[in-house]
């Protein structure tokens, strides 16, 4: 969307005049290394093309209105400065609110309402952050209507401690850091414990990156989740009574090898060898897209989810069958799940005389087993939240 369509569209709901602000928050992708976060390893996300469009206005009084143009029918949604909390019958607008309560909460208060049109085109439920988008934008939002000089690093932990703790999710930072601290055409090599991070290049000439989003609801993602995360840290517990190590992704294959006798459960030894050897693939990427060998890396993101479906068995039969007929085809350069698992989305690049193919067979293949079908989006990677030019 153009800057001056999302104009239009905010002037027809809020009506002409004063200054309007635009800014466009993208979506992200984890390319690999999943599960990794919460186990003291790296994560590689990158910013995408699709996001969150923001059209933004300062009120003379207290109100604050919001209006998405993906939920029309919802209309107007009206809330006020000056009654901030938390209410679950206003739906998206709480992630939006949830910023301005965090800005007070950091001693930066918005003292005026505004008038907001947002719409996006980042998939409902896949997995691509659309939360995390609609909150970096919102705060770069505020910053520039209220003149707040927040940094865009800075926002990413803003959106973070909004999710905590005014919408409740105790989500990681990976999500709003990828989405804040975006570059076109590069990877996020990101040390989740001390957000030390690097720009790794993703150079795909005659490539593209396929988003394929299964459209399962994703019930088991939460339980399961907080399951993988207690063997995790069992493993780790038992780990440590042998070795001087403060998280699984301190250690490389050799040595969780050489050790993993210590973990006294088989499905525990699968949990851990897992976090340690996705750590160390996440780390390989690095080195082989530095040096141009994209081959190699999607060879990772194979091994990636078949690490994902046999060890830490978070795919289930929809991203299964989504990999492995993408492995079928002759240009699929390499597939996997990305998110938290069980439905969401997997990720695949395709060369680029390979990928109409690819959607047409998967697609159809996938419906054959699955009975619905699945959403292809062709994406590039792009720069962190901004100014809409």
């Amino acid at each position: 969307m153009t800057k001056n369509e999302l104009i239009q569209k905010f002037e027809a709901v809020f009506g002409e005049g004063g200054e309007i602000v635009t800014v466009f928050s993208p979506g992200r992708v984890n390319m690999i290394g999943e599960h990794t976060d919460y186990n003291g390893g790296h994560v590689f996300p990158c910013a995408l093309t699709i996001g969150t469009y923001f059209a933004a206005r300062k009120r003379e009084d207290t109100k604050v209105r919001f209006f998405s143009g993906n939920f029309e029918k919802a209309g107007v949604v009206e809330r006020d400065i000056t009654a901030m909390e938390f209410d679950r019958e206003k739906g998206f607008s709480n992630y939006l609110m949830g910023m301005v309560w965090t800005y007070a909460q950091k001693g930066m208060v918005v003292d005026a309402g505004m008038d907001i049109y947002l719409w996006g085109n980042i998939p409902n439920a896949s997995g691509l952050s659309s939360s995390a988008s609609i909150e970096v934008g919102m705060g770069k939002v505020i910053n520039v209507l209220f003149g707040f000089d927040v940094c865009n690093k800075d926002i990413a932990l803003l959106g973070q401690y909004s999710e905590n703790n005014y919408n409740g999710v105790n989500c990681g930072i990976m999500d709003q850091f990828a989405i804040a601290m975006g570059k076109k055409d590069n990877a996020i090599f990101l040390d989740t414990a001390t957000l030390e991070y690097e720009y790794a290049p993703i150079v795909l000439d005659g490539m593209k990156i396929v988003i394929i989003c299964t459209n399962k609801k994703r019930g088991l993602a939460d339980s399961k989740y907080n399951e993988r995360r207690t063997e995790c840290e069992t493993a780790l517990a038992e780990l440590q009574k042998v070795l001087d190590i403060k998280a699984l992704g301190e250690l490389t294959e050799a040595e969780f090898e050489a050790n993993v006798d210590a973990i006294k459960c088989p499905v525990r030894q699968k949990r851990a060898r897992h976090a340690v050897y996705e750590n160390q693939r996440t780390v390989k990427a690095v080195d082989m897209l530095k040096s141009g060998d994209v081959e190699g890396f999607g060879k990772l993101m194979n091994a990636s989810h078949v690490s994902l479906r046999d060890d830490y068995e978070v795919t289930g039969i929809e991203l299964d069958t989504i990999a492995e007929e993408a492995w079928k085809i002759e240009g699929c350069v390499g597939a996997r799940m990305t998110g938290a698992g069980f439905g969401g989305c997997a990720v695949a690049i395709v060369k680029d005389e390979a990928v109409d193919a690819f959607i047409k067979n998967v697609g159809e293949n996938y419906v054959k087993k699955i009975g619905y079908a699945a959403d292809f989006y062709v994406v590039e990677i792009g720069d962190g939240t901004g100014i809409l030019e």
